[in-house]
This record gives C-alpha cells, sequence and structure tokens, in this order.
C-alpha cells in the first residue's frame, strides 16, 4: 500500500521564453491524504497552480517543461506514464475545477450533456451518463435539475456555474479532486455554500480536495493543512491552523499581515456639509426584472461610501446608473446640486471628468493596443482643456510614480504587466481626469491579498491627497471594514441597510447584514470554525 493518495516529490518545472529560462517550480514536495484537504497558498506567480497543472499533465509542453521529480498517484509515478494511461486517470483518479467556470464550460452544449460527456469518455453508456448527471445536479443543488439538465452556461448565475464544475467533476467519483481559486470571484455568502458543497462532498466519498488560493480566509475554513509557496519554492507547510498562530517564515507573515479585516476601522464623518452627490429614488427595470426600486444614497465630499450585497442584489446597476451609463427608469441623481438626469449632453460631458470609474478586470477595461501613455493621456486627447501637449509626457510620468509605476513604463503595453500593476494603471487613468468621484466596481476583488493591501493603501493615500470621493462596490467584507466610512447593503434591488461602517460591523441591525457578515471568511481559522455556526442564519432570512 502507498504511504499517501497523492505525493509530490523534488517536482521542478521550467519556461522558456523569450526574456530566458523561468524556473517557475523548484523542488516541491508534499502530498495528500484520503480524506484530507491540502491548501497550497501563495500570490500569483509563486507556483501553486503549475504544481497542480503538473498533476493533471496540463503544462504546455513547450515552453513549459518538467525537468525533475515524481508524482505519485497510489505510489506510481504518473510521469512515467504514457499518455494514453494517464488520460484514463485524469476526469477517473482526479479532477480539477477552476477559477472561471464560464471559460471551462463549452457555451455550444448545453450543461446536461457535457456532465454526461465525462462518465461516456471513460467508458459508461449514455443511459447512465445521463442519470449519473441529473444525480448531480440535484446532489449540487441546481434549482429544477430536470430542466437544467437541457440549459446552456450562460444561463447560469456564477456561484450555480461552480457548482456546475463540480458536478462534473465528480461525474465518475474521483479520489482526488483539485480547485484551483474555485471561490475568488463569488459573493460572501455564495462562496459560503460552495465551500461547504465540497466538505459535505468530502464527508461522503472520502476524496482529497487539494485547493489552490491566495485567500486565507478560505484555508482557515477548508484546509486541514496548508503549504505555502513563494517564487516557485515551498517556504513553510503545516497544520493551518499552527501556521496562522505562529507563523515561521517571514513571508507567510507577510501574508497573514496583509489579510484585510483587523485594522482600526474608520471614525465617523461630519456629514453636516453639502453632499458631493445624492441619488434619490432610483428604479430601472430590464424587462421584467426590477434592479432597482428606489434607491437612495449620499456620498459627501471626501468620503468613501461602500455598497455590499449578493450579485442581483443591484451594486453595480446603482454605479452605472449613478454614471449614467445606464439611465436609469426614474429617479434624481444630483451632483452638487445638479440633476444628472435632465441635464443637456454638452454639460454633462464637461461632467464626465469629475465622476471617474475603476473596473473589476483592468485585462478587459485597458485597450490591449494602446501603450499606457497612450491610455492615460487619452483623457487629455478628449477633454482638451485639462492639460497641454507639451506637458502630457511628464504628467504621465507623474501619475505612474503616484501609483506605484515607473516612467519607463509608459512605452510598454496592458499585457506586460501583473493583474495588480495593471489595476494601478486604470487607477492612474482615471486620475488624468482630474476628478472629485471614483466609482470602484469591485476594483480589488481578483488580486492576491498583497497586492490588494497595496491597492487600498493607494486609494485611501490618494483620498488624503486630492480629496477624492469613493463609489466603493465589493463583495470582500473585510477590504470594506477596513476602507470605507459608510456602508450601503442592497439586497433585490433595495437598500436594507446603511450607517458608519462601525456600527454596520459591530452591530447590524437587519438579519440579511448579519447573515452577511456571518458568511465573511477570517483569516484566523478559530474565529472561522466560530462563524460557522452563524451561517445557517441566512438560509431562515424570507425573501
Amino acid at each position: 500500500m502507498a504511504k499517501h493518495l497523492l505525493e509530490v516529490r523534488d517536482l521542478s518545472v521550467e519556461f522558456h521564453t523569450a526574456a530566458g529560462t523561468v524556473q517557475a517550480v523548484q523542488n516541491v514536495s508534499w502530498h495528500l491524504d484520503r480524506g484530507e484537504t491540502l491548501a497550497i497558498l501563495g500570490e500569483s506567480g509563486s507556483g501553486k497552480s503549475v504544481s497542480a497543472s503538473a498533476v493533471m499533465n496540463l503544462i504546455d509542453m513547450p515552453p513549459g517543461r518538467i525537468t525533475n521529480g515524481q508524482i505519485l498517484l497510489n505510489g506510481q509515478d504518473m510521469l512515467a506514464m504514457g499518455a494514453e494511461q494517464r488520460r484514463r486517470i485524469n476526469g477517473a483518479k482526479i479532477a480539477m475545477i477552476f477559477q472561471d467556470p464560464l471559460a471551462h464550460l463549452n457555451p455550444v452544449y448545453s450543461v446536461g450533456w457535457q456532465i454526461a460527456e465525462m462518465v461516456t469518455t471513460h467508458g459508461g453508456s449514455r443511459g447512465r451518463a445521463r442519470a449519473r448527471a441529473l444525480e448531480l445536479l440535484r446532489r449540487v443543488g441546481i434549482p429544477e435539475p430536470e430542466a437544467a439538465m437541457f440549459r446552456y452556461p450562460h444561463q447560469f448565475s456564477g456561484g450555480q456555474r461552480q457548482r456546475l464544475m463540480i458536478a462534473m467533476a465528480l461525474a465518475c467519483k474521483p479520489d482526488i479532486l483539485i480547485a484551483d481559486e474555485p471561490t475568488t470571484a463569488l459573493d460572501v455568502t455564495v462562496q459560503a455554500q460552495v465551500l461547504e458543497l465540497l466538505e459535505e462532498l468530502q464527508a461522503e466519498t472520502g476524496m482529497g480536495i487539494l485547493i489552490i488560493t491566495h485567500d486565507l480566509g478560505v484555508v482557515a475554513e477548508i484546509a486541514d493543512r496548508v503549504v505555502v509557496m513563494n517564487g516557485g519554492r515551498i517556504v513553510e507547510t503545516g497544520r493551518a491552523a499552527e501556521v496562522y498562530a505562529n507563523p515561521q517564515n517571514a513571508y507567510t507573515r507577510k501574508l497573514i499581515d496583509a489579510a484585510p479585516g483587523k485594522g482600526a476601522m474608520p471614525e465617523e464623518r461630519d456629514r453636516s456639509d453639502q453632499p458631493l452627490l445624492r441619488a434619490e429614488g432610483l428604479e430601472k427595470h430590464y424587462g421584467a426584472f426590477h434592479a432597482l426600486k428606489g434607491v437612495d444614497l449620499t456620498i459627501m465630499p471626501g468620503e468613501t461610501v461602500a455598497v455590499v450585497g449578493e450579485s442581483g442584489s443591484g451594486k453595480s446597476t446603482l454605479a452605472r446608473a449613478i454614471l449614467r451609463l445606464d439611465d436609469p427608469d426614474a429617479g434624481k441623481v444630483l451632483y452638487r446640486g445638479n440633476d444628472l438626469m435632465t441635464m443637456p449632453p454638452r454639460e454633462l460631458f464637461g461632467l464626465r471628468r469629475d465622476l471617474q470609474m475603476v473596473f473589476q478586470d483592468p485585462t478587459q477595461s485597458l485597450n490591449p493596443r494602446m501603450t499606457v501613455f497612450q491610455l492615460i493621456s487619452e483623457a487629455w486627447v478628449i477633454h482638451r482643456d485639462i492639460l497641454p501637449r507639451a506637458r502630457w509626457k511628464d504628467r504621465v510620468a507623474e501619475l505612474l510614480t503616484k501609483v506605484g509605476l515607473r516612467p519607463e513604463h509608459a512605452a510598454r503595453y496592458p499585457h506586460q504587466f501583473s493583474g495588480g500593476q495593471r489595476q494601478r494603471i486604470a487607477i492612474a487613468r482615471a486620475l488624468a481626469m482630474e476628478p472629485k468621484l471614483i466609482v470602484c466596481d469591485e476594483a480589488v476583488s481578483a488580486l492576491d491579498v498583497s497586492i490588494q493591501a497595496q491597492v487600498i493603501q493607494l486609494l485611501d493615500g490618494l483620498r488624503r491627497e486630492f480629496g477624492l470621493s469613493y463609489l466603493f462596490i465589493a463583495h470582500d467584507l473585510p477590504v470594506v471594514r477596513d476602507f470605507a466610512d459608510r456602508v450601503v447593503v442592497m439586497r433585490q434591488g433595495r437598500v436594507v441597510e446603511e450607517g458608519p461602517v462601525r456600527r454596520i460591523f459591530e452591530s447590524p441591525r437587519d438579519p440579511y447584514t448579519q447573515a452577511l457578515l456571518a458568511a465573511s471568511l477570517d483569516p484566523d481559522p478559530a474565529v472561522q470554525a466560530a462563524r460557522r455556526i452563524a451561517r445557517e442564519a441566512l438560509e431562515t432570512i424570507p425573501a
């Protein structure tokens, strides 16, 4: 009998690039036992996902190459197996769910067909495959599973698509499930539900779970042991609670210290001045769907107002309505007393410079064909009176320095930067307009914990320096706790509670707010263990 269900020994992986050879993984060793959950924790570029890809034989070779090591499944080295033997293992013995299910579900096939294909690929009959697909849709909590069999991926929410990926992965009853950042973009309640589902399925089947993450809260919630990676190497390993309580490596300590939700909460601001922006009675319909139901919102000069709630609560619709990216069906948006809804186009064009937006995904919001200089200076092409052309180069250099980048970065293109750096470029582009209000729509949700902390610190510093106000849309409640002055809680198109950040977090009044806070993950395993009991509260709240 093999000592471990899965064991990686001295694994090294390198990639050959135009700039030279990159040592992505260097002499990494870890193991996973049946019924155990192992978390590999680290930031982007640490090598955690490459390790998992090597297990699944998903590394493109070339440019990648496994230069050393063994990957033992029940004592057998998979690196010594032929392609056909590895193919029989993938999906049947080891399965994987990915961070972005929409990118990994085929848009032209029904979800029932895709789940059933897992069974037929590994020798099951069509009838057995369809029955297994229906059984799994029920098990992972998809509503109306019989009808869902014939629907397509785009007809499901993000949380439901992740459940579909889990169903597909479990189709052949694997011994090992690899989950690569499975909850990064999910709301706190949906994230908690997905992790709870994984734990339930593990208890039923005894499978080992390998979870790849940069989120300490996920580690605290689900992991038995943790492996911390940095620069392609393992820097620390141990029981999750022990590593959090007594980290031995400076990098681990850095990750723990960067985790949000532990700092002092901002004191309540004076709100006696005239508001910078006030929304009154905003309504928005998309066909039969009522997205906004009489929403009111006030932002004072220099204030950060966070809007929180689950997907579909109306957060992003509210932001787009305020900026008139989508015109509301009713209501007012008063900016310094002037109603943006009735403002003539020419006058509204002049005010656009005061109201800017930073989107969730800078990869999509930054034109890949434009250099950083062109992206930032585009604002001055459109609004010609902001800055004379002779000063553009110097001002771009100033803005890049302001957001923690270097002036020479102006000549590069977006794809040449990391995710955190691209978000800094997006912030610099917004600052080029010299705005008074910046709307951040999930602007830090996909970033590593240390990069997230740096961007939040940057935004807070810019607020103090320039007197900026922020409308901060987020599902990450610990970040909101550290950054916001006031919190607006939305559910199903309505504001159910609002108030100063301290009052909302320390004594929430609405049951929905209480349930959201209970579902939020804490990096401390001891705290997280206590929160699990409170999570059931959300299910008892009437719609």
